[in-house]
Formats: structure tokens, sequence, C-alpha cells
């Protein structure tokens, strides 16, 4: 009887293959391109990395995948440091991933980019959000380390410039793990208490690692939602972080910081004292002018010989008073003269003058109705004559009508 050759179950060989696989390949880099990529909601990234002849899956777990500086995009070139294993249910292998770096581009400059671009959308880099830095303030908030050279440099120039400025120094971890949690505590801190007029926050120069703090989403809200005006002074003058982009004032350095916000007690005496000298000028300038006026007017005839003003004002009022009387002379004999032009007008128009021509007039004694024509009496009528002195009262007797 023929021997039946030895067989390994599925689970058997798929264990096996499991244990070859894992010791064979662990702590290894692999690069590609991110195809596929999928962030659940578990927290988990699952992606699958390829080149132009084969692809392997890859899984990024919550652990890892919060930790990252940068979001994977499908399409990116990256390495991946993990190790490989088996998924025994689907019979298929991947890389748990532990590290990913992208290719070309450092992982802080791709999460700097990436962010900037995300926050660039949010309009949180607008000017329109940015606020004006008070000139004199009387307390300033500082969030920085309480040991680093930043602080001693804000201190030294805020002494020299004014030492009636008051600092508030709010002690931060500008550097490491967890530090962007403590800086932004600090600017939350001075807007909940209200009592400071400008916040500085920063830090001295260093690497990207080292400023990288200042380009965290915590740092850069906390400045945004500030009600109070922000200075950003991180680093030195050729360093750029999204804190500088946000912040209403940008200093290139924090002893620049404390130049712009620490106002100069020497420089507002000198101001004060040049007011001053202007405005002396400026009254002194006016008392002349009004001198010269003065005098001007004390050498015009008036003021020198008062007495002459009233003469001749005597005898304009003279010479008034004769043309006045002279005109209405005049008027008055004008109108007089009219008024014997029309009387006499009248004179001659009148009934009287007519009458004692001899002529007279005749009215019926009953309406007193002028007579003008025999047709308006009859015989026994009593009519009246008037004529120059009286009237004649008489009775009709007869009517002669002309031929």
């Amino acid at each position: 009887m023929q021997e039946q050759p030895k067989a390994y179950s599925v689970s058997a060989i798929t264990r096996m293959i499991k244990s070859q696989l894992e010791d064979s390949f662990n702590n290894i880099w692999v690069e590609g391109e991110i195809s596929g990529y999928l962030h659940h909601s578990s927290g988990h990234r699952y992606l699958s990395l390829k080149d132009d002849k084969a692809v392997v899956k890859v899984t990024i777990w919550r652990g890892v995948g919060s930790k990252l500086q940068f979001e994977p995009k499908n399409g990116q070139k990256v390495l991946i440091y993990g190790d490989m294993s088996v998924y025994e249910k689907g019979g298929s292998y991947q890389l748990n991933c532990r590290k990913i770096v992208p290719v070309g581009v450092g992982e802080l400059e791709l999460a700097f980019r990436q962010l900037h671009e995300k926050l660039t959308k949010e309009g949180l880099f607008d000017d329109s959000h940015k606020q004006a830095v008070p000139k004199f303030p009387n307390k300033i908030g500082v969030v920085t380390s309480p040991t680093g050279a930043a602080i001693r440099d804000i201190i030294k120039i805020a002494k020299r410039r004014n030492d009636s400025v008051q600092l508030v120094i709010y002690p931060a971890k500008v550097q490491g793990d967890g530090g962007e949690l403590t800086i932004a505590k600090g600017i939350e801190y001075f807007n909940s208490n209200d009592d400071v007029d400008i916040i500085i926050t920063g830090r001295g120069g260093g690497s990207l690692e080292d400023l990288w703090n200042f380009n965290t989403e915590e740092v850069v809200r906390a400045i945004y939602n500030s009600k109070i005006p922000v200075i950003s002074a991180v680093g030195h003058e050729i360093d750029t972080t999204l804190a500088d982009y946000v912040s209403d004032l940008r200093a290139p350095t924090p002893s620049a910081a404390a130049e712009l916000a620490v106002w100069s007690k020497e420089d507002f005496a000198s101001q004060i004292n040049g007011y001053v000298y202007q405005q002396s000028i400026y009254i002194q300038n006016l008392v002349e002018t009004a001198k010269e006026y003065l005098s001007s007017l004390l050498n015009r005839p008036v003021f020198k010989r008062p007495l002459d003003i009233v003469r001749q004002r005597q005898q304009y009022l003279d010479s008034s008073e004769k043309l006045l009387h002279s005109a209405g002379k005049k008027t008055f004999d004008f109108h007089k003269n009219r008024l014997s032009l029309a009387v006499a007008r009248i004179d001659s128009l009148s009934p009287l003058k007519i009458l004692a021509r001899g002529y007279s007039v005749t009215r019926a004694e009953n309406d007193g109705s002028v007579i003008s024509s025999v047709k308006n009496i009859t015989g026994g009528d009593s009519i009246e004559t008037i004529v120059t002195d009286g009237s004649i009262i008489s009775t009709v007797t007869d009517l002669r009508k002309n031929k």
C-alpha cells in the first residue's frame, strides 16, 4: 500500500509562513508610492505601497499614527520602517509601519507645508484679523522659557528703554514634546486675566526641530483667538514659523520684540520737548504778529488825531442835513404844483363853471332825474331849473318840439 504524502493544514502552513516571514523581515525600510490611503474612524490608517512592478499592503496602527508629523497622501513617495507580518484569516502579508518619512522633503518640512496650507484656507493668516499693537503699553505679558536667553534679552532691553513698563512672565516649555500646550496655555492665561496690553511669545534660535512648538496648530490657534495683540519673536531673523504668520506683529528676534513693544522713555521725553519747543515758537510768532498788528492800528490817524474823525463826521452830518432839507423842499414844491394843476383841471370841468356861463340844468322835481328831452315830461309836471345861484320851481304848461 502506497504511503500518503505528508499534508499541512491551511492554518499550519500559514503559521509557518508567518513565522518565517516575520523572523526574516523585521526592522526593514521599504520605499514606494502611496495609493489607496484610508484613515479609518478607529484611528488606524491603511494604505498600499507600490512601485511599477509590485504592491505591498501597509498598516499604521492608531498609536503610531497619532504621533505622525504629517498626514500621508496618495501619490506621495515615502520610506516606511517596520516589520512584515501575515494576516492569517486573509492569507495575506502586510507591513506594520513604525515610522514613515517622505522622500525628497523632510518630515517636518512637509508637516509645515501641510499645516500652512490648511490654516491658510481657514483664513487664520489673513491681515483682516490682525490687531494694532498699542504704542504705549503699561504691562506686557511674555510667554517663554524663564531660563532661556530670550527672556534675559527682553528684560535687559525693557529696563534700558523704560523701566516703568511692567513685564509679567508665564513660564513655558519652548522645545520638546508637549511644549506647544504650555505656550498655548500661557496665551490663554493672559487673555483670561486681561491685565496686559501686549503678549510676546518666542524663544532664541535653533533648528527646525527646536522651533517646532511654534509651528503647531495649538499655538497658532491660541494666537489667532487672542483678544490681546501678540508679537511673535521666534529664533533669528532668517527663521520663520507659523506663529509669525498668525501673530499681529512679527519681530525677527526676542530682542527686537522688546524694542518694538517697550516704548522708549528717552525718545518720549525728546518728543515732548520737541512739541514744547514747536509750541513756544508758534506762540512767539503769534505774539509778534499781534504786536505788529496792534502797532499798525495805533499808527492809524484815528488814534493819532481822534478829533479829526469827529469833526469830519460832524461836517458830513451837516452836509447830509442840508441836502435832506433841500431835497425835501424840492419834493414838496413839486407835489404842490402837481396838486394845483390837478385842482385847476378839476375846477375847469366843474358843472358850476358851466352854469356861470349862463347855462342851467332842469330836473324832474318828483325824482330828481335830469330832463334832457321833452319826451321825459308832460304838461302839469313840476320841474326844477338849477342856475348858478339857486333853482327855480315851475309847472309845465306847454311843450314845444323842434321842427
